[in-house]
């Protein structure tokens, strides 16, 4: 199948992203380095998250989840910092970029109830994740990060034309989606 690429940018950017490009799938690799820096939880949300591991899968599993996926975007959002210490820039970039991505996703799966979506960083949907005593409470608004899929970003980025570093006093975040 061939997808309208205008017309999925046009969407991406009406969603406020910055950046967009088709998604190289060749380039998901499913890297088990990846998923160990996730085990190493420096964002603190490692077995803390239905989006994160162990809850989120195997990496057999996110090879499964995107198999027979052949076509794909990817897009980011850009923060322009005072200094290299603005939080604030990185966290209201952060908070944007994933707000976006859920509403974007969402808005795509009635044309494409099929899509697989990727986000940057954890789940925000919920203030606090009902892991694990709970069910996930928007298990159908829930995206997994493309780290927590095993996908070494920068590399995807490369690979996809894409920038992953948006030159200096800038934060970047990246996401993307798939479509069989």
């Amino acid at each position: 199948m061939t997808y309208d690429t205008d017309k999925l940018t046009k969407t991406i950017k009406d969603h406020g992203f910055d950046k967009v490009g088709i998604l190289n799938t060749d380039a998901l690799v499913f890297m088990p380095e990846v998923r160990a820096m996730c085990a190493a939880d420096k964002c603190r949300n490692y077995n803390k998250s239905w989006s994160c591991p162990p809850a989120c899968g195997t990496l057999a599993d996110s090879q499964n989840t995107v198999r027979g996926y052949t076509f794909g975007m990817i897009f980011e959002t850009v923060g322009n910092m005072e200094d290299e210490f603005d939080y604030e820039t990185i966290s209201e970039t952060s908070a944007k970029h994933s707000k976006n991505t859920v509403k974007l996703i969402s808005d795509l799966k009635k044309e494409y109830p099929d899509i697989v979506g990727m986000s940057a960083g954890t789940c925000r949907i919920c203030e606090k994740c009902a892991y694990p005593d709970a069910p996930c409470r928007h298990d159908d608004m829930r995206l997994i990060s493309m780290e927590a899929y095993g996908l070494f970003v920068s590399d995807v980025c490369k690979k996809s034309g894409m920038p992953y570093n948006n030159g200096p006093l800038t934060t970047t975040f990246i996401s993307c989606f798939l479509l069989k």
